[in-house]
């Protein structure tokens, strides 16, 4: 995945006054597997539909192995599409809904069964072509319409939160079915979703959206350990957000920072702040933090609860001056904690990173 497969240039999609999509750019390798991730509103789906020709779109362009496809009609760009709802032909049976999209490329019979063949094996549905959409489970659908998406070998494969309308435990088995159907055919996949335990576990890449701008793009170990923007660092895992007194002694990407309650931490990143004066806030993941003893470098806390959760824990803590914060961890390592208790808790402060607000 060296060289761009799929070009998007500085994109812009405007409704009136509203822009749903301001200048977002995109170099896709191809055989990548690409998220778009973030909340309701932030431009993610409009970026993808503009890419399937759905949507019109204000100002840029999108390039496909160097030719732009703006001109070209949904039904003619030759790309796959899965949706949220599985939009399949009800009357149709699971064999003739694969290959309904190859029958109106005008391929012969004997192609068409052959491929889809492929297809429902592919998705390990070879027992259920005669079956009826309505006889499907919900996960069972969207199988389908994954191996009819696929069906004519389309270079690209957009999909549309499709496994939002699904229950957790159905949509981990999906996961899993779509990872292993991407490895095995190096589709290259743009798929959105809100939901970043998904995107983490699916993806190569990652690209945050944020009120139609790309926040950051990376893996997905980049985004939570390094990521560029508190919205990004809040969005993509679980983070305590501590409230910072001052910043000093900024040389080489490092500073001290002392917080409300007048403890000093010192070697804290500073990749993200460019003053030395105002309001910051140092970004700890509640799975760094964990008990230290007496006289450590760390931060005093109050215990309020704690909630066994099997093999994890977590403890909901008070610091001194009364904000709210969360340690996450192995249910072993938090025993004996009780509500009420005072106790020290530590981390790796080169970890963390100070934001400005």
């Amino acid at each position: 995945m060296t060289s761009s497969f799929l070009s998007i240039r500085n994109l812009k999609k405007s409704y009136g006054e509203v822009v749903a999509v301001d200048d977002v750019s995109l170099e896709i390798p191809r055989g990548e597997f690409l998220t778009f991730l973030g909340p309701s509103g932030s431009g993610k789906s409009t970026t993808l539909y503009a890419v399937a020709g759905f949507d019109e779109i204000t100002s840029g362009d999108i390039l496909l192995e160097d030719r732009s496809i703006l001109g070209v009609p949904p039904n003619r760009r030759n790309i796959g599409m899965v949706f949220q709802r599985y939009t399949l032909f009800p009357h149709l049976s699971v064999a003739e809904n694969v290959a309904f999209p190859l029958r109106v490329r005008g391929q012969d019979r004997t192609t068409v069964k052959k491929r889809v063949d492929e297809m429902l094996s592919l998705v390990r549905l070879s027992n259920f072509a005669d079956r009826m959409p309505a006889q499907l489970s919900g996960g069972q659908q969207q199988r389908v319409a994954l191996a009819r998406a696929l069906a004519y070998d389309p270079p690209v494969l957009l999909m549309d939160e499709p496994l939002s309308a699904l229950d957790k435990k159905l949509r981990d088995e999906i996961q899993i079915e779509i990872r292993r159907i991407h490895q095995e055919t190096g589709v290259t996949i743009l798929y959105v979703t809100h939901d970043q335990e998904e995107a983490l576990r699916l993806s190569d890449r990652i690209a945050v959206f944020n009120h139609g701008r790309i926040e950051q793009i990376g893996t997905g170990e980049d985004l939570y350990t390094k990521p560029a923007t508190r919205f990004v660092a809040e969005f993509i895992g679980d983070s305590n957000f501590l409230d910072v007194a001052s910043v000093a002694d900024q040389s080489n990407g490092r500073a001290c920072a002392t917080l409300p309650d007048g403890t000093v931490l010192d070697g804290l990143s500073t990749h993200h702040v460019t003053r030395h004066s105002g309001r910051f806030e140092l970004m700890v993941r509640p799975q760094w933090l964990a008990v230290a003893k007496e006289g450590s470098d760390g931060i005093r806390i109050t215990v309020k609860d704690v909630t066994y959760l099997g093999d994890s824990s977590s403890a909901l803590l008070e610091t001194g001056w009364g904000q709210a914060i969360w340690l996450k961890g192995p249910a072993a390592t938090l025993r004996g904690l009780t509500a009420g208790q005072t106790i020290m808790v530590g981390w790796d402060f080169a970890k963390s990173e100070l934001f400005e607000i």
